[in-house]
């Protein structure tokens, strides 16, 4: 995975590193996420990475390997600095987000989808909504999801990790990781205190260890209840995501993916969450101008009802466990 200053990821050229990681890299945090982990273990058919992707996986262990080069705090800074600077561009941004929801049969293969496409944008106040662009199609057997079901994941922060957040966090240097051609440092992450009004992000970041970016992160959002789960008729909780380089300037999140199981009396269904971010766009206000004003790092607050409200990222995942 070359870094050449224009694209870390490339479609199906990309080598995005996924599936395989999971045994090497649980035997180096043991039970950094405890009994997440397991949560994420579905049967070999449905676990088979899109074939678009190209997955592939170099080395089946994580290398301990040498503290960085800085000092941990440092990299730590430097990390959330540059997570403050992607959460306020990205609210300058309009993309298309497709979420895809499918269920696998017992061959291991898809047996019916729901697909929903939505854009964000600003109403005539200068708010972040989310749109329904494209009608929701479903041929699920076992879930009945409605779009509403899906607004709860509008106000999760796509960067946690921010400097007005950092001292609720401790994060613990693990070692490093070769995602493709990328060295990456590994940090686990867990919040200092956990509490039921407000979520928190817990799991594992890959930063790049020469320009400290996150690459990939893996993990929950997480209240003293424990896993949140963004509505009773969404299963999933824990997110492997993926940042792509945008518009020559940033690295945002593009795709992210969690797999879980549905139980039932006599048999089990797996299923499975993909979301892809694409189109990125500076964002037209009204009056013509593009590049709003960014929006400043204020807590995610529920929507009203019929309308999707765009988190602006940096604060607490859902509060509530649902939502």
């Amino acid at each position: 995975m070359k870094r050449d200053g224009l694209k870390r990821f490339s479609g199906a050229k990309s080598g995005m590193v996924r599936a395989a990681w999971t045994l090497g890299l649980a035997l180096l945090i043991g039970g950094a996420l405890g009994g997440a982990l397991r949560a994420q273990q579905p049967p070999e058919g449905p676990m088979a990475a899109p074939p678009e992707l190209k997955v592939e996986r170099i080395g089946n262990t994580s290398d301990p390997g040498e503290p960085p080069n800085l000092p941990i705090p440092q990299v730590i800074k430097k990390l959330t600095q540059q997570e403050d600077t992607y959460l306020l561009a990205r609210n300058q941004y309009t993309y298309r987000k497709t979420i895809r929801v499918q269920e696998f049969g017992p061959d291991g293969k898809p047996a019916g989808e729901y697909v929903m496409v939505t854009q964000p944008g600003r109403d005539e106040d200068g708010a972040l909504v989310d749109k329904v662009i494209q009608r929701p199609k479903s041929t699920l057997q076992y879930m009945q999801l409605e779009s509403e079901d899906f607004e709860a994941l509008n106000r999760v922060p796509a960067f946690p990790l921010t400097t007005s957040q950092l001292d609720k966090y401790d994060l613990k240097y693990l070692g490093k990781d070769q995602l493709d051609e990328i060295s990456c440092y590994i940090f686990e992450v867990k919040p200092k205190v956990v509490e039921r009004k407000h979520g928190f992000f817990k799991g594992i970041v890959w930063i790049d260890d020469k320009y400290l970016e996150v690459v990939k992160s893996y993990g929950s959002w997480v209240n003293d209840l424990g896993d949140i789960k963004s509505s009773p008729q969404l299963p999933f909780t824990l997110f492997e995501t993926y940042r792509e380089f945008v518009d020559g300037k940033y690295w945002f999140p593009t795709y992210a993916r969690s797999d879980e199981t549905l139980h039932f009396k006599d048999h089990d269904v797996n299923v499975r969450m993909v979301i892809k971010w694409t189109d990125f766009k500076p964002m037209v206000v009204v009056g013509g101008t593009s590049g709003a004003t960014p929006a400043s790092a204020a807590p995610a607050t529920p929507a009203p009802a019929g309308t999707t409200k765009a988190a602006p990222d940096g604060n607490g995942a859902p509060a509530k466990p649902p939502q």
